[in-house]
Order: C-alpha cells, then sequence, then structure tokens
C-alpha cells in the first residue's frame, strides 16, 4: 500500500442479489487503490444475501457488514454515509462492477484538479454480455466542468447524475442525506451540491459497467405498468428550476425546456387508462404544456419533433397517447 493513502469508503446497497453479490465485492477488492473499506448494507434480504454478505466480510477485514430492516436503497446508502470512516465516498451497485484502476485514477483526478467529485465513463452490459450504447458520453480528456456548466449537462441529459461512477469527498455528505422514498434520487441530491462546490472533473475511461439482468429495468412502457420514476422526473424536474432560478439565472431558458422535456417523457409513457382528471398529476401536466404554448415554440433547445409532440399534447392527449402507443407497437 502506497504510504499515507487516504481511506476511501465504498458504501453498497444489498437486498436480495445473492447471484451478483460476489462478482461486485470482488471487483471492488481487486482494486489498484488499496487503502479502502467496503460496507455492505443489507436491507432485509430474504433470499440468503444476507448470510453470504457475512460470509465475504468473514474472508476480508476491510468489508464490513450492516443489517436493517428494508426501507429501499436510499435508506441503505444513508445507513452507509453515517457509518463510513473514509475521507472519499462511493457507491456502487450491488449487481454491477468496477474496473481495477476505478477509485485510483479518480483519486488521482481529484488530487490533481482539486475538485472534490471525480467521475468516470460508464459502459451499460445487457445480460447477454452486449455492449448498449453509452447513455452519457465521457469527454475524450480529462475535462473540469465548473457547477454551472456540469448543471446544464446534466439539464440536456447529457451529463451523468449516478453518484456510482463518481468518488466524492466525504465532507459533502457531513449534513445531507439521499431522499428516501423516491427514484432518480442521485440527481436530487447532485443538483443541491452543485451549488455548493467548485466542480467536477470527468475523466475519459469507463471505469463502472452497469449491468442489465432480465425484469431490472424498471422504466417499463406497458399498458399495466408505469414506473413512478416518471412522476418523480417531473417533480425533480420542478425542484431543478428552484435552484436554477437562484443559482444559474443563465440556465432559465435550458431548465424550462428540461422541465417540458420530463413532462413530454411522462405522457409518452403513461398508459391511457390512467388519464383522467382524477389523475392530478396527468392533469396538471396538461394545463402546464397549454399555459407554455409560447415556450414550447420559441425554446431553442427543444427539436422540432419534441415541440411538436409537446402541442399536440396540450391539444388532445389521449388521442395522440393512442397514436404513439399504436406506431411503437409496430402494427
Amino acid at each position: 500500500m502506497e504510504r499515507g493513502q487516504d481511506l476511501i469508503s465504498v458504501i453498497v446497497p444489498v437486498y436480495n442479489i445473492k447471484e451478483y453479490l460476489g462478482r461486485c465485492v470482488d471487483s471492488i477488492l481487486a482494486q489498484t487503490w488499496e487503502n479502502l473499506e467496503i460496507l455492505l448494507v443489507d436491507d432485509g434480504s430474504t433470499d440468503g444475501t444476507d448470510r453470504l454478505a457475512d460470509e465475504l466480510a468473514g474472508k476480508d477485514a476491510r468489508i464490513r457488514v450492516f443489517h436493517k430492516e428494508n426501507g429501499g436503497s436510499s435508506s441503505a446508502r444513508n445507513l452507509g454515509i453515517r457509518e463510513a470512516r473514509g475521507k472519499y465516498l462511493g457507491f456502487v451497485d450491488s449487481d454491477d462492477f468496477i474496473e481495477p484502476y476505478m477509485y485510483e485514477k479518480l483519486y488521482r483526478a481529484i488530487r490533481e484538479t482539486g475538485m472534490p467529485v471525480a467521475q468516470g465513463g460508464r459502459r451499460e452490459i445487457e445480460e447477454s454480455g452486449n455492449i448498449l450504447p453509452d447513455i452519457c458520453v465521457p469527454p475524450e480528456r480529462r475535462t473540469v466542468y465548473e457547477g454551472e456548466r456540469f448543471m446544464r449537462e446534466l439539464l440536456l441529459h447529457r451529463g451523468d447524475c449516478s453518484f456510482c461512477t463518481k468518488l466524492t469527498d466525504a465532507s459533502l455528505f457531513e449534513d445531507r442525506e439521499f431522499p428516501e422514498g423516491k427514484l432518480n434520487e442521485d440527481f436530487h441530491v447532485l443538483v443541491r451540491m452543485l451549488p455548493e462546490i467548485e466542480g467536477i472533473v470527468s475523466i475519459p475511461d469507463r471505469t463502472y459497467n452497469v449491468f442489465y439482468k432480465s425484469g431490472s429495468n424498471t422504466r417499463t412502457d406497458s399498458a399495466e405498468k408505469f414506473s413512478r420514476v416518471y412522476g418523480d422526473n417531473v417533480d425533480n424536474a420542478d425542484m431543478v428550476a428552484e435552484i436554477v432560478k437562484q443559482h444559474y439565472p443563465g440556465l432559465v431558458r435550458t431548465v424550462k425546456r428540461f422541465g417540458l422535456y420530463q413532462r413530454l417523457d411522462y405522457l409518452l409513457h403513461i398508459p391511457i387508462r390512467e388519464m383522467k382528471k382524477q389523475n392530478g398529476q396527468y392533469r396538471d401536466i396538461v394545463r402546464y404544456l397549454r399555459k407554455n404554448r409560447g415556450e414550447i415554440l420559441r425554446n431553442p433547445e427543444l427539436t422540432g419533433k419534441q415541440k411538436l409532440y409537446l402541442m399536440l399534447f396540450s391539444v388532445m392527449p389521449v388521442l395522440i397517447r393512442k397514436v404513439h402507443r399504436f406506431i411503437k407497437s409496430g402494427r
């Protein structure tokens, strides 16, 4: 171990993931940055994952295990944050795995630039082994993004809000937790954090591997399933609009586009049976589009196709949803 290495705490929420937990933990133990601890937070597993976590801890002193009642990923992360001893925090989802040089490269980027957060690229992998297209394209060379620039990247759906791809100074979580009971909780935390920090350094290396196992995608477009992530994303859009108004007035047009986009995404996925006046969020979204038709037409950061869909949804939402579902079905 290199003399004077800072301790990195890697927090892994664990729930009914027995099949993949060993691979995840092995990838963290294999890090070239040796001075780390792994906090496995068992969130009330019922399939034997809890026992496996204890077995793994018995094989390596760097692993600590915490058992708690089921409360969700944010709840497990928050417990890990409270128990972490490291100067820096990393987060890994228990079905994913990381490259052996991930934390060393992120740590070096932090130390060499003075930024409190570093992030790497990610690789999206299907269960079959097929590599999916990048959701967020990493920069060609190491790049420092000051807060407003990184916020703009997030609002244009080009930035990566996941804390799993990042190494973060633990002091940033001293009075901060992930919101429990919410989806897209990383976005919620990051956009509140950005105005408080100098910036984020991003490296070109794809250091984090996101594993898509069968049935793991919560964003399912079907007549029977509608993930609440779409509704949470609309709420997040309103939340970040207030942050931008206060801290980044130059991004007001960009955050307006973000709110319209999130509402369009909601309307493109909501089951038709839920498009009723009794559905308060659906009703408010349609009213919002009707009130902001002028912004839809004038916003330079919306594409022509997005403008067309938004205008049509503001006039006849149920019909347009039916047409869209028909087109998607290929019939």
